[in-house]
């Protein structure tokens, strides 16, 4: 059966930047991802790599208290995929 079967683990998402925050301990991935944010417009999706593995928790987090909407994260290895939504 073939379709939008998504099990691969790829988010297909349009990524308007990327923000290379990997060898960054915290806080420093949030510090770099707030700054970042600040520079785009409402409406266009940031992508995060970070291989912190406080970010796991921290990016959720940060997303929910600045409104910024988090789409979806990948694990690839010991680095992490972010995908943020700018509000």
């Amino acid at each position: 059966m073939h379709g939008s079967d998504n099990t691969a683990g790829e988010i297909p998402l349009d990524k308007d930047a990327t923000l290379d925050a990997r060898g960054l301990m915290c806080p420093m991935p949030i510090v770099q991802l707030a700054k970042k944010v600040k520079e785009m417009n409402s409406g266009q999706v940031l992508e995060l790599l970070a291989d912190d593995v406080g970010s796991k928790e921290d990016v959720p987090a940060w997303t929910s208290r600045t409104g910024n909407q988090l789409l979806g994260m990948e694990e690839e290895g010991k680095a992490f995929k972010f995908y943020i939504k700018i509000k």
